[in-house]
C-alpha cells in the first residue's frame, strides 16, 4: 500500500511527545510537513523528527498540494474550525479529541464530510488498543454474564495556570480532557447509548475549569459511572461488573507502549471459590495503530474505527453532563 502523505497542524507538546513519534512508526504514514503559528517552532520540530517542510501558518500547510491528510492536535476550541478548513482544502482529517466544543458544533462536520468527500475522524486511540477490543469481545461472549454496571476513574494532578487544560475559554477542564474517555470506553463496551445523565461538578475557583466530576449514566439495563479529576492523585482504572464476574482494565487511557497491558477477569464470589485470570497484551503503541487504520481507511476504504456519528453521540453525553451539573437534575441525552 502506498503511504499516505501527512501534515501536522500544530507543534504542541502532546504531538511532540506522543503522536508524532507514534505516527512515524506507522508503515502506512509519511509526515511531510508541520505547521505552527511560529515558523521557528515548526522548524525546530521538523528538524527534530526529520520532517521535510516547516510552515509558519496553518493555511500555508493546507495549501501544500502534496499533503493528503492532516493531524490536528490544537486546543479544543480550534478543532472544528481547522477541521473544516482542512477538509475544504482537500485533506482527510484526524482530529484530537474532543472533536468539538459541543454536539451542535460537531454536527456541522457531517455536512462538511458529505460536501468534501473527505474522511473526518476523532482521535480516540483507545478504541484501537487490543485491551479494549478484547474486553468488548469478552463481554459479547458473556464471559462475565450480563453486564449490570461499569465504574471508571481517571485522574491526574495539574495546577499549571498556563496549561490549556486549565483554561475554560479554549475548552479546558476534566470532562473534555479525560472524562470523554470514560464515556467513549463505556459506550464502546456496552454498544449502546445512555438515556440520561446525572453529574456533580466541582470547579477550580481560580481557573473556572471543572476539576472534579462525578457522572452517572443510565443505559438500558446498565448503570455506569465515572469520576474524573485534574487535581487528584494520578490513576486510571475501569471495572465492568456482570452477573457472573467482572473485568478490570488497569490503564483506561494510556497503557505504556513499552510495557504489557493487562485485563483482570474474576469469576465466582467470595463465598465460593473465586476464579481469577489475567490477560496480558504485548506492548503496542495505540497511536501507531490508530494511524495505520486511518491510512487504510483512506487507501483501502476499510471502515473507520470511529465514525463521525459516534463522536457526535459522545459529545451529546458530555453536553448532558454539563447541563446536569448546572441543573442538579437528571438530563436526557
Amino acid at each position: 500500500m502506498e503511504k499516505v502523505v501527512w501534515g501536522v497542524l500544530g507543534a504542541s507538546n502532546f504531538a511532540k511527545n506522543r503522536t508524532i513519534p507514534a505516527m512515524l512508526q506507522s508503515a502506512h504514514c509519511r509526515i511531510e510537513a508541520i505547521a505552527s503559528r511560529s515558523l521557528e517552532k515548526a522548524q525546530d520540530q521538523a528538524d527534530r523528527f526529520g520532517i521535510p517542510r516547516a510552515y509558519g501558518s496553518y493555511d500555508q500547510l493546507l495549501a501544500d498540494r502534496a499533503i493528503e491528510a492532516v493531524y490536528i492536535p490544537l486546543a479544543n476550541h480550534l478543532h472544528v474550525p481547522w477541521t473544516i478548513k482542512a477538509a475544504e482544502a482537500g485533506k482527510h482529517v484526524l482530529c484530537e479529541k474532543p472533536i468539538a466544543m459541543n454536539a451542535a458544533e460537531a454536527e456541522t462536520l457531517l455536512d462538511v464530510r458529505e460536501r468534501t468527500g473527505k474522511l473526518i475522524m476523532e482521535a480516540f486511540m483507545v478504541r484501537s488498543h487490543p485491551q479494549w477490543l478484547h474486553a468488548r469481545e469478552l463481554v459479547r461472549q458473556g464471559r462475565i454474564g450480563d453486564v449490570l454496571a461499569v465504574q471508571t476513574f481517571v485522574g491526574y494532578n495539574n495546577v499549571n495556570p498556563e496549561d490549556i487544560r486549565n483554561r475554560p475559554e479554549v475548552g479546558g477542564g476534566g470532562m473534555m480532557d479525560i472524562g470523554c474517555y470514560a464515556i467513549t470506553t463505556t459506550r464502546f463496551i456496552l454498544e449502546r447509548e445512555p438515556q440520561r445523565v446525572m453529574a456533580t461538578i466541582g470547579r477550580d475557583p481560580e481557573f473556572g475549569t471543572d476539576r472534579l466530576c462525578t457522572v452517572m449514566m443510565d443505559f438500558p439495563g446498565v448503570q455506569a459511572s465515572f469520576i474524573c479529576g485534574t487535581q487528584i492523585q494520578p490513576s486510571q482504572r475501569a471495572t465492568i461488573h456482570g452477573t457472573a464476574g467482572s473485568l478490570e482494565v488497569e490503564m483506561v487511557i494510556i497503557p505504556s507502549p513499552d510495557r504489557p497491558a493487562r485485563i483482570s477477569i474474576r469469576e465466582g464470589s467470595p463465598v465460593d471459590r473465586v476464579k481469577s485470570e489475567t490477560v496480558t497484551f504485548d506492548p503496542v503503541n495505540q497511536y501507531t495503530i490508530q494511524t495505520d487504520l486511518f491510512c487504510r481507511a483512506i487507501r483501502e476504504g476499510i471502515p473507520q474505527t470511529l465514525p463521525l456519528e459516534n463522536s457526535i453521540a459522545n459529545m451529546r453525553v458530555i453536553d448532558a453532563a454539563f447541563r446536569s451539573g448546572e441543573s442538579g437534575q437528571w438530563e436526557r441525552v
